[in-house]
């Protein structure tokens, strides 16, 4: 583990080879899972404001769940989470022309008809889950879910790229470019350690 100003980063974090594969996983991380994507304060009133923007993205069968259910709720933890549905599917999952599943809300900024919510930040950091101590710091840690995610480590293998590596622009976005920046510097000499012993 290693400290970044007050965030605490995870050693598999730093050492894990990840590079998501979708060919391979079709966003199986939009559409399992027990319960939905955990929402900060923050992001509750931008992703609100952004819903009517993505409906034209979303199934049917989803309109219709929010339209009945609602957009969140709060799971057993007592935090806000999207909505999902059948007890997996987050509500916002729109799917592709060959079946892989897909934020509507990264969508419809990728297609410059949102520009008011990208999507949440704990998917958007996802393999990484992040934990609130008790002290209010945060700590980072990797999410191992198998088999789903074996793709990803093997292709990240094969490129080179590491967990935090790889989610550089979700970490910017959640902690800022020179907190990054000195993650990366510390990683490096952790890595170069660990592999000089």
């Amino acid at each position: 583990m290693i400290v970044v100003d007050d965030v605490l980063v995870s050693s598999e974090v730093l050492e894990t080879y990840f590079v998501c594969d979708l060919e391979a996983c079709k966003g199986a991380c939009c559409i399992e899972g027990e319960s939905g994507a955990p929402l900060i304060d923050q992001e509750i009133e931008s992703l609100c404001r952004a819903v009517p923007h993505i409906l034209e993205y979303l199934p049917h069968s989803n309109r219709e769940y929010i339209e009945e259910h609602g957009l969140m709720y709060e799971d057993s933890d007592g935090d806000m989470v999207t909505q999902i549905i059948d007890g997996e599917r987050c509500v916002f999952t729109c799917f592709e022309d060959d079946g892989s599943a897909r934020c509507a809300f990264e969508k419809a900024y990728s297609e410059g008809k949102n520009d008011i919510f990208y999507k949440p930040i704990s998917c958007h950091l996802f393999p990484i889950r992040v934990s609130v101590l008790s002290d209010g710091r945060h700590a980072l840690n990797y999410s191992r879910w198998y088999p789903i995610c074996e793709p990803a480590r093997v292709f990240g293998k094969r490129k080179g790229v590491r967990v935090y590596q790889f989610l550089k622009d979700p970490l910017i976005r959640a902690y800022g470019e020179e907190w990054y920046d000195k993650l990366v510097e510390q990683a490096e000499l952790y890595l170069e350690k660990r592999e000089g012993q």
